[in-house]
């Protein structure tokens, strides 16, 4: 997309965005630096306390130093909110009482947490004991809705009749059960979009998705014909998480995509926070590749961070709602 994305990225409007978004997206603007300047207006787009990281970006990280030292180092930074990969650090299983005890030393909230679907098969209450005893809200799986089904219509409809029963044990847990997408999930078969199976089978009240964007651009590359932002814009109380995850399409390693700092890449995520009452959504960071980056993970983290704090509204301009 090269200049022409980084002109239409000033006003927040990215390309693939289209006309209609480019009149909807009027009123947001970054600010230089938010970082620890003070700058704690109403006219903030997105609320502190809902910015988090997914910890599988800093997870050579939390194997070489442990939670401790990594949510200290987060929160420093500024996140409030972390999603959990697993609970393994530093060759053990840390405890759910170490982990919430943590959380709480360092003013940090799981948002949520990432968990094999064939865990959630044979060991349901195991997850959802820990996810209650760790202190989070919402409880989930990353993997592809083909595992142990089949990439069809069919198998998807099997992997929402399980992810209905996840989502009803979980209710009975005070828990909310999330998908969170890949690319896969948006191909095309036998004339059939698989994600839409997987929306219109599950019940909207037992199952939420995490929208990951740069996945679902990575889909939409892909496996052309839809937008990915109007599901959210359809539907938003079905998205109450978000992986703000950013990238370019530069013959890159993921299907032909990089991925970057949060801010540093092509992609027009704005779209998806456009008329969101943001105060029910929590907005994630990740990178799989941050090791990679400068400065290694806690870089991306800062700078992706300091990129989503520094994100305003603009002066007159009104957030509409549905």
């Amino acid at each position: 997309m090269g200049e022409k994305s980084k002109l239409s990225r000033r006003g927040f409007v990215g390309a693939a965005a289209g006309t209609a978004a480019a009149t909807a997206l009027g009123p947001w603007s970054p600010v230089a630096s938010a970082h620890g300047h003070g700058h704690d207006g109403g006219d903030r787009l997105l609320p502190r306390e809902r910015i988090g990281i997914q910890l599988y970006t800093v997870r050579d990280q939390v194997n070489a130093l442990g939670f401790e030292e990594v949510f200290k180092r987060l929160a420093a930074i500024g996140y409030k909110e972390v999603e959990f990969a697993g609970y393994n650090a530093q060759g053990r299983r840390w405890s759910n009482q170490e982990l919430r005890g943590l959380l709480r030393k360092y003013g940090l909230s799981a948002a949520g947490s990432h968990v094999g679907y064939g865990t959630f098969r044979t060991s349901l209450e195991q997850v959802l004991d820990d996810a209650e005893e760790i202190g989070m809200k919402y409880v989930g799986t990353a993997s592809s809705p083909a595992e142990g089904n089949t990439q069809t219509p069919d198998g998807y409809k099997q992997a929402a009749e399980d992810f209905n029963g996840f989502g009803a044990a979980a209710r009975e847990h005070g828990l909310r059960f999330y998908q969170h997408n890949h690319d896969s999930e948006f191909e095309v078969v036998d004339g059939t979009r698989l994600y839409d199976v997987l929306f219109e089978e599950t019940d909207p009240r037992l199952v939420f998705l995490e929208m990951d964007i740069f996945w679902a651009y990575v889909g939409q590359s892909r496996f052309p014909g839809f937008r990915p932002h109007d599901y959210v814009w359809n539907n938003p109380e079905r998205y109450p998480l978000f992986h703000v995850k950013d990238g370019r399409f530069d013959g890159g390693p993921h299907s032909g995509w990089t991925m970057t700092d949060v801010g540093a890449g092509d992609l027009p995520y704005e779209p998806f926070f456009c008329g969101l009452d943001v105060d029910d959504h929590h907005f994630i960071v990740e990178n799989d590749d941050a090791a990679s980056s400068e400065g290694g993970p806690f870089g991306f983290a800062e700078r992706s961070y300091d990129y989503l704090a520094a994100l305003r509204e603009r002066k007159g301009g009104h957030r509409h709602h549905h």
